[in-house]
């Protein structure tokens, strides 16, 4: 039996949205939908104001690599998880392998990164948060798409009205198809006549998300990169993904992977350097340029395929993550929360984001130790906590 779900984001009354409701069905009819269909969905579609909120403020944090390797994408919790979740669905994961030729760890990664494993699917209905993002109209065209996408998922009998759930951009299940993606790239693999990715059977969901990747032109059997070291006064002006050398071009540059060795020969690769010159650095091949149609991020790119290396039994980073934009690493940022929070100005949690809670504890101590109120960290507040004053 399912969880019971959360409640979700209340709708409120909009008599402009429902205006736009009657416009669209016009367009929805036009389209080709059938009236029982659009008029039923329409019908229990609601305005839902925070869902415009979390478009408008997606980037509230600025992550480094670093916080994004340790904390999010391959953090202890997700690693112990997914090879928890790679041992429990390995005989399912093997023949998607084998179906699509794209590995059990890959597609475990992506699973993780999307939603935990299936922990966090997403609880809202896709309806009203595609409609509400179609009539606010920052990108209203895409999203008018994506409700037309998902009223013609309600059409093909995939999943009924009440369980056409996602987040509250509408990317739904445990691999987080939006809806024009799930119409052209999901798969009923159990047979059952539905293409169901929202199920807590994540079979047709991983199967999809195989599909997905093999037919951007994943290549089983090669990686998506390798960490290598820069030789001293390397020219980084050759890193970035619009550049690409053959494996023995960089070798002769100097490049060796975390071993001293040439780097291995998987076709023509780019180097990255996602935390700067000093940090680590990678070489990235086809697959990586895969990976990144799920989503167009090297982070999330590097995300991707660092948890699927350690699924795989592969070993952490090597490389030495660089220090944020106020000097300071993930350690020295979790140990200023400590203190801050041990010294009377409490961070609500040791997480090493320095987010409003973070900040507001700074200015406390700031104001009450009589010093010019910023609420920014900086190795200066650092030590002054380590020194007790």
């Amino acid at each position: 039996m399912s969880a019971p779900r959360p409640a979700a984001m209340r709708p409120e009354p909009n008599p402009a949205f429902d205006a736009w409701k009657a416009q669209f069905r016009g367009r929805a009819l036009s389209a080709g939908l059938p009236e029982s269909v659009v008029d039923t969905a329409l019908n229990g579609a609601g305005f839902l104001p925070d869902v415009i909120e979390r478009d408008r403020r997606q980037a509230e944090f600025t992550r480094t690599l670093e916080d994004y390797i340790t904390v999010i994408a391959v953090s202890d919790e997700r690693l112990a998880a997914g090879r928890a979740a790679l041992s429990r669905h390995a005989a399912t994961l093997r023949a998607i392998e084998a179906r699509y030729g794209v590995e059990a760890e890959v597609i475990t990664a992506v699973w993780g990164l999307e939603s935990r494993y299936g922990t966090e699917r997403g609880e809202l209905p896709v309806i009203s948060a595609t409609a509400t993002l179609a009539f606010e109209g920052r990108r209203g065209a895409f999203f008018e798409n994506q409700l037309l996408a998902a009223l013609r998922i309600l059409q093909r009998g995939d999943t009924s009205a009440d369980n056409l759930r996602g987040s509250w951009a509408g990317a739904m299940g445990h691999t987080q198809f939006i809806p024009t993606t799930f119409e052209a790239y999901a798969v009923d693999f159990t047979g059952n006549g539905r293409r169901d990715i929202w199920s807590d059977d994540p079979s047709d969901a991983l199967a999809s998300a195989a599909n997905y990747l093999s037919r951007m032109g994943w290549r089983r059997g090669e990686p998506w990169g390798v960490e290598v070291r820069l030789p001293e006064g390397f020219n980084t002006g050759l890193a970035g993904r619009g550049s690409t050398r053959a494996a023995s071009a960089w070798a002769g540059l100097g490049l060796r992977d975390m071993n001293g060795r040439a780097p291995a020969d998987h076709g023509p690769a780019s180097l990255i350097l996602p935390d700067g010159p000093r940090g680590p650095a990678f070489l990235v091949y086809r697959n990586f340029g895969v990976i990144l149609r799920y989503n167009n991020s090297e982070f999330y790119g590097i995300g991707i395929g660092h948890l699927s290396d350690r699924l795989r039994g592969g070993g952490p980073i090597r490389g030495e993550f660089q220090p944020d934009r106020f000097g300071l690493r993930l350690a020295e940022r979790k140990e200023m929360q400590e203190r801050l929070t041990r010294a009377g100005f409490d961070t609500q949690g040791v997480d090493g984001v320095i987010g409003p809670n973070s900040e507001n504890a700074i200015r406390a101590y700031q104001q009450a130790q009589g010093q010019t109120v910023t609420g920014q960290p900086s190795q200066a507040l650092l030590q002054q906590l380590r020194q007790g004053r």
